[in-house]
C-alpha cells in the first residue's frame, strides 16, 4: 500500500517561503479562507489562530503550496498530492539541511534558472561540477534552507 505524504519545512515567517516556492516552482498558493470562515462560524477557532497574507486568510504560522495538477479539497484549499508545508517554529535555523530541494531546469538552461531564483530572493551558495553527475548551484531560499538548481 502507498502512503500519502507532504514535506513540512519548518520557517520563521512562513508566508515568505510560501510565495518565494510557490513562484520558484510554479505551484499554487493553498487558499484555506473557505475552511477558516467555517471554522470561525462553528466556533472551532477563534481570531487569534488567523492572519492575512496576499488579501486571504490564512492559519497563523502556516502556509502551503501544491502541485497545480494534483487533487485538492475545494472546501479546505488544502493539496492531496505534491505539497509543501510550512510552519513557524520558534527555533532559528542552526546548520545544514540534511533533506532538500532539486529544482530541474530546462536543458542547458541552468542559467537562466539560476538568475529567475535569484530575483525571487534566493542566493547562490557554490557552483558544483561533479563531472558525469552533472553540474549544479547549491542555493539557499529566503530563510536559508539548502537546495540545489540543476
Amino acid at each position: 500500500m502507498t502512503l500519502s505524504w507532504k514535506l513540512v519545512i519548518d520557517s520563521m515567517n512562513a508566508p515568505v517561503l510560501e510565495d518565494f516556492w510557490a513562484a520558484a516552482l510554479g505551484y499554487e498558493v493553498e487558499d484555506p479562507s473557505e475552511l477558516i470562515g467555517q471554522l470561525l462560524a462553528a466556533g472551532r477557532i477563534g481570531e487569534e489562530a488567523i492572519a492575512e497574507h496576499q488579501g486571504r486568510k490564512t492559519f497563523r504560522g502556516y502556509a502551503a503550496v501544491r502541485h497545480p495538477d494534483d487533487p485538492f479539497d475545494e472546501a479546505g484549499g488544502i493539496g492531496r498530492g505534491r505539497r509543501l508545508l510550512f510552519q513557524d517554529v520558534p527555533e532559528v535555523k542552526a546548520g545544514k539541511n540534511r533533506l532538500h530541494i532539486d529544482i530541474h531546469g530546462e536543458p542547458g538552461g541552468l542559467g537562466q534558472l539560476v538568475a529567475r531564483l535569484v530575483d525571487l530572493g534566493a542566493t547562490r551558495v557554490r557552483e558544483e561540477d561533479r563531472g558525469p553527475a552533472g553540474h549544479w548551484w547549491v542555493m539557499r531560499d529566503p530563510e536559508g534552507n539548502e537546495f540545489c538548481a540543476v
